[in-house]
């Protein structure tokens, strides 16, 4: 079979769709690029099984409609796969459509596990792989030859006319069998300069585990996904890090599971990458949780080679961290920052606004927040977005039943504006606080600790991209 796993192109005037394996969708003023770990799993499963593979990716390929589709067609897949997400399924209905007929079209995502039936009504898609774990869906889907008694659980599809689905997915494959990524065929190099993320490049991407060990946020829509968390074996992951620093020069590596284990797996996989060497010549980012480590482990952490550890705080307010069971202390927030950073480590912190039930006064408190720890050094980057309840959350279900929500036209869950109705303060209010936290970078204290912690090129460079990103940031939230 000839299997094509797909981005089409997402042209707007919006700005550059961040799309691939991302939890939270936005349009960016610049363009940064995730490599996709799922897909490219998927990608690799096929070629293993003797299919023909095209990784096709248009929006880190930078291709025009027309450059797009004419290597498609060259390739004459039997499958296209489409990862698509809330704010642009819409589109993939439509592009779906105008290609119907000329292969089978397989739908992935977390919009489509949520809402797998409105897809196939909306849209003339042959199947959609539900849950995290689709790329041995995919790979079940390709061996059953059209066989639906073959079907693992979790698949939709057409039979006579009808709507068909094998039930829930299930989260039992185990990740120790899937392969290491072919990252020739998946064209990793789109993906390795252009990320916010890197201050050393060549960078990637791995997955330690699908996908968070609480996977009780309210508003994460990959709990919808990935339910249960699993890991693979660490000393396998050091194998493979070690393999991308041999054959491919990859200076740093960004760790994509929603939290990295912790423990055991954690202490194993430190004293594995130092006991090889591998600090010397790379550096490893990833995203954690607070409440779990403490100092000695952040110092191990640093030992081992990480450089950035990113945290999700959403607000400085108590009541509301409950609200979405963080199971998180405010205090926890500080004093994680401060241990992190005290032990080398660089600090992203993420935040959220245009929680239904603050009003300017809890508002404020967290503009207030997130700019001491920056002007403290406590944290190094950050990152706000608008309150976007994806379909699948409980936060979507909890605004939907209480007609807190402002459209359900998916085009809009873009971030571009707010979706949760906050009658105690303005869209207005909510993006001025936004552009307040970002510019916190430019408090005397932030730019002192730039200064004192900036030692070489690749510091020069990634500070250099970060004032970039920083005026994107403030445009991609000024006002309406």
């Amino acid at each position: 079979m000839r299997v094509a796993i797909c981005y089409p192109p997402l042209k707007s005037d919006k700005g550059v769709a961040l799309l691939t394996q991302n939890r939270q969708f936005q349009w960016f003023s610049r363009p940064t690029y995730i490599f996709p770990v799922v897909p490219a799993t998927a990608a690799t499963m096929m070629k293993l099984e003797g299919h023909e593979v095209l990784f096709l990716d248009a929006i880190a390929g930078e291709l025009s409609d027309e450059g797009f589709e004419a290597r498609l067609a060259a390739f004459k897949p039997d499958y296209v796969v489409l990862e698509t997400k809330t704010p642009v399924v819409k589109r993939h209905w439509r592009w779906i459509d105008a290609h119907r007929g000329r292969w089978l079209n397989v739908l992935v995502g977390d919009h489509v596990t949520a809402l797998p039936e409105e897809s196939m009504a909306e849209c003339a898609v042959d199947f959609i792989l539900t849950g995290g774990d689709w790329d041995f869906l995919l790979k079940n889907l390709v061996a059953s030859a059209g066989d639906p008694s073959k079907y693992e659980p979790g698949i939709w599809y057409r039979e006579g006319g009808e709507v068909r689905n094998t039930g829930r997915f299930r989260l039992d494959h185990d990740l120790n069998s899937a392969p290491w990524i072919d990252r020739d065929l998946v064209n990793w190099r789109l993906y390795a300069e252009k990320n916010g993320n890197f201050r050393r490049t060549p960078g990637t991407y791995i997955m330690s585990g699908r996908d968070c060990w609480h996977a009780k946020c309210t508003f994460c829509s990959w709990t919808t996904l990935y339910p249960t968390y699993r890991t693979r074996d660490p000393i396998d992951v050091v194998n493979e890090i070690e393999m991308l620093v041999e054959k491919y020069g990859v200076k740093e590596i960004m760790d994509d599971s929603g939290s990295l284990p912790v423990g055991l797996w954690l202490e194993t996989f430190c004293n594995e990458l130092i006991r090889r060497g591998l600090p010397k010549r790379l550096r490893i980012d990833c995203n954690m949780r607070f409440g779990r480590l403490g100092y000695d482990d952040y110092v191990l952490m640093r030992r081992a080679g990480f450089r950035l550890v990113l945290f999700g705080v959403e607000s400085a307010n108590q009541s509301t961290l409950d609200r979405f069971v963080k199971a998180l202390k405010v205090e926890d927030v500080e004093k994680g920052c401060e241990w992190a950073h005290k032990a080398g480590l660089d600090v992203h912190l993420t935040f959220m606004f245009g929680h239904a039930w603050e009003g300017p006064a809890e508002i404020a408190n967290t503009v207030r927040f997130a700019r001491r720890l920056l002007a403290k050094g406590w944290a190094s980057t950050l990152q706000c977005t608008l309150t976007i309840p994806y379909p699948g959350t409980p936060l979507f279900r909890e605004l939907k039943a209480a007609d807190g929500l402002t459209t359900l036209d998916w085009d809009e869950y873009d971030m571009r504006r707010a979706i949760t109705k906050t009658p105690l303060a303005s869209e207005a209010d909510i993006k001025r606080a936004i552009r307040e936290v970002y510019k916190g970078f430019l408090q005397p204290g932030a730019i002192f600790h730039r200064l004192t912690t900036t030692r070489n090129l690749f510091d020069f460079a990634f500070y250099y991209r970060g004032v970039r990103s920083l005026i994107g940031h403030l445009l991609d939230f000024r006002r309406s």
